[in-house]
């Protein structure tokens, strides 16, 4: 298999293609429009559920032909007898119910897709539509077809290139041959499902195996439409008429001509979807349509309802209903603007990007290899922006993904061996230093030697402190190789997350672990990550709990639960490397760190797991966070609002207790205690577990301050006396 036929990079070519779409749509020219059976027209009291009856449909079909359309054409087949047809309930009726006059009076109304197939006759400019399908069996007939196919002489084998599907679901015998067209509106998806391309002609063999070349629904509209007595002709281009851009072949006759490959593959340059286009189905019955909305114009019959399944992903919209992917194709070959993708691209493509490719080999040893990188980056970005040009100017698809992957990839083969010997040397330094500092301050490092040096600069950053909950109570208990045992177990998890939301690790101290955000690498949502990393440490210590207490149990001995305290603050930071000359390590230094250690202790305090400061609280909106009190923690006589974190999205429930949790806080800063105390009864009610133990310290204190009244001068600040 070729590197271009890999499905990743089919997908990049799709994405570069669809990109070129995107930027340069398509011009619509307001010469189709498309009657749409909508949700609208679906309703009981619109048109009803689908199928229509026939009669409905023949309806549809006289008004359109009032109205001026210049063609009608169905993106739908008509394969069964129309269940409502008085012959068809003739047939279900139970004999019992049957009598003389009932099976004289259904026998005497006329058939519905007799009445459909008259009225096809009638208005003469219709066109019916059949489908592809993935079974032999589902053939039943032939499609039939006003106007065979015309080849020229030399061009009798020229089906051998065409799409044979499997078989053809067909319209009924009567419909079809009242109709003055009918063609195909299958259409193929690409591998990611996406409809870029449709075969304008493809073959069907009937049961002696003799191929019949038929035309798509497209082809077939724009026949009727415009040369309805001529039928299309396919003939090769003279050597005169070729040009190095063009496809072999010509297709159509009158005011249309389509060049054309072997595959009768066409290439859909798109317009936006436009749903002024699309007219209800049910106000062309209700005769609220003006003539010039219809008049010269070619009319699609299709749907836009989900229900009926013909919904289609295009470059332009995952949600397309499919009659419009005919629409643009009709569209496009009346503008005379095709896209082309000619055979001998691929050789060109192929050949150019081996000789970038061996002249990059055949440089590499004598230019530099960063400067010689950048030269294939450029030619990459040229061959890019010459695809886009082809396409806006020639309509002409150039694949920029092969040749600019085929270019790299030999240009880093060039280039391996020196990698090589680099990231030897680097490795070496990786193991020196690896286990001592973290890994996203060692990759800087071996990028960046110089950064080896004492200094630092002031940054914003986050730093959180963990500390584990009743840790001395825990160790009285275990033998210091146990200790250490539950330590790594602690740490372990608690470090991967740090890893895991990009925080680098400071240091250990004991039972209790330093880390930061935001420095050496720069995360510009360092807030968020740190409280993400708070919250999955929560969940990593549930794992490592039961595996401590399936030990316990093994040793016979009681369990005891680790918990963990989190202190999370944000804010400005001397950052850099600190110590001796001998001996200095990556940190941070300030007040905001004192802060986060100090708010890691205030957890035993209020009950919480996490708590976090006020600037931390104003970067993560979309958490679910709860104020938890006004404080001055010991040491500093600035007051902060803390805060806790219960989840990293908002829900209802939250909502609701949030509002109930100001209101509390509101009251007990008023000192109205009486207020306070019954907002916390209905919240215990409603509340988590993990907030139970701070709103029974909120009774205490507020049950102590109705007995013994707080200082005059309180201010709603709480004095922390504890770190």
């Amino acid at each position: 298999m070729r590197i271009e036929d890999y499905t990743w990079v089919k997908g990049l070519r799709y994405w570069a293609f669809d990109s070129y779409n995107r930027y340069y749509p398509r011009e619509s020219n307001n010469q189709v429009v498309i009657v749409d059976i909508d949700e609208v027209s679906l309703q009981d009291n619109k048109m009803g559920q689908w199928p229509w009856p026939r009669t409905d449909v023949a309806r549809l079909v006289v008004k359109l032909k009032d109205l001026g359309a210049k063609a009608i054409v169905f993106d739908m087949v008509f394969a069964e007898e129309d269940r409502t047809s008085p012959t068809v309930l003739l047939k279900k009726m139970p004999k019992e119910n049957l009598n003389t006059q009932i099976e004289t009076a259904l026998n005497s109304m006329p058939d519905h897709d007799a009445v459909l197939a008259n009225t096809f006759k009638q208005v003469g400019n219709v066109v019916t539509g059949f489908v592809w399908s993935t079974s032999y069996t589902a053939t039943r007939h032939l499609p039939t077809i006003s106007r065979p196919i015309l080849l020229s002489k030399e061009m009798k084998d020229f089906y051998q290139g065409l799409y044979d599907p499997p078989g053809v679901i067909t319209n009924l015998v009567d419909l079809e041959k009242s109709a003055e067209g009918n063609g195909s509106f299958g259409q193929m998806s690409d591998d990611d499902g996406t409809v870029r391309s449709v075969p304008l002609l493809f073959v069907v063999s009937d049961q002696q195996g003799r191929p019949h070349i038929y035309p798509s629904l497209t082809l077939e509209a724009l026949r009727v439409a415009e040369d309805p007595k001529n039928p299309h002709k396919i003939r090769s281009l003279k050597e005169s008429e070729l040009t190095y851009l063009s496809y072999p072949y010509l297709l159509g006759r009158g005011k249309y001509s389509i060049p054309m490959g072997r595959d009768a593959r066409f290439y859909i340059h798109y317009s936006p979807l436009d749903m002024s286009k699309f007219i209800p189905a049910y106000k062309i019955y209700e005769g609220l349509v003006q003539p010039d909305q219809i008049k010269d114009k070619i009319v699609l019959i299709g749907t836009s309802s989900v229900g009926l399944k013909d919904i289609r992903s295009t470059p332009l919209s995952i949600e397309t209903p499919g009659v419009d992917v005919h629409r643009n194709m009709i569209e496009q070959i009346m503008s005379g603007r095709f896209l082309s993708r000619p055979d001998f691209m691929k050789s060109v493509e192929i050949i150019f990007a081996a000789i970038v490719a061996l002249a990059a080999i055949a440089l590499s040893p004598f230019v530099n290899a960063l400067l010689l990188g950048l030269v294939v980056i450029l030619l990459a970005i040229i061959v890019s922006f010459s695809s886009f040009w082809a396409y806006e100017n020639q309509g002409i698809l150039i694949d920029p993904v092969y040749p600019s992957l085929t270019i790299l990839v030999i240009y880093f083969l060039s280039s391996i061996l020196t990698y090589i010997r680099t990231e030897l040397e680097r490795r070496r330094v990786r193991r020196a230093f690896g286990l001592y500092i973290s890994p996203e301050y060692m990759h800087e490092l071996t990028k960046n030697p110089k950064s080896l040096s004492l200094g630092g600069e002031i940054r914003d950053v986050t730093v959180m402190f963990t500390d584990i909950r009743g840790f001395t109570s825990i160790s009285e208990k275990m033998e210091p190789n146990e200790l250490i045992q539950v330590m790594n177990d602690f740490l372990t998890p608690m470090s991967e997350q740090v890893m895991l939301y990009r925080g680098t690790i400071d240091k250990y101290m004991g039972d209790a672990m330093m880390t930061f955000w935001n420095a050496p690498l720069f995360d510009p949502e360092h807030e968020r990550s740190a409280c993400l990393a708070a919250l999955s440490m929560k969940k990593a210590l549930i794992p490592v709990n039961a595996m401590l207490e399936e030990k316990a149990k093994a040793q016979g001995r009681p369990f005891l639960m680790l918990r963990a305290g989190v202190g999370v603050n944000s804010g400005p930071a001397a950052v850099g490397n600190m110590g001796s000359r001998q001996r200095f390590a990556y940190s941070v230094l300030g007040d905001t760190v004192n802060l986060a250690s100090r708010l890691e202790g205030q957890t035993k305090t209020y009950g919480v797991d996490i708590i976090i400061g006020e600037e931390t609280a104003k970067k993560i909106p979309e958490f679910s966070v709860l104020e938890l009190d006004i404080i001055k923690v010991k040491g500093k006589d600035k007051q902060v609002r803390i805060f806790t974190i219960l989840s990293a999205t908002r829900t209802k429930e939250f909502n609701h207790l949030e509002q109930m949790h100001k209101d509390m806080l509101g009251a007990y800063r008023r000192e109205e205690w009486d207020r306070a105390l019954s907002i916390l009864n209905q919240i215990n009610l409603i509340t988590p577990d993990e907030l139970k133990k701070y709103y029974i310290m909120m009774i205490e204190r507020i049950t102590d301050f109705q007995i013994n009244n707080p200082d005059p001068q309180w201010s709603g600040v709480h004095i922390a006396t504890e770190k």
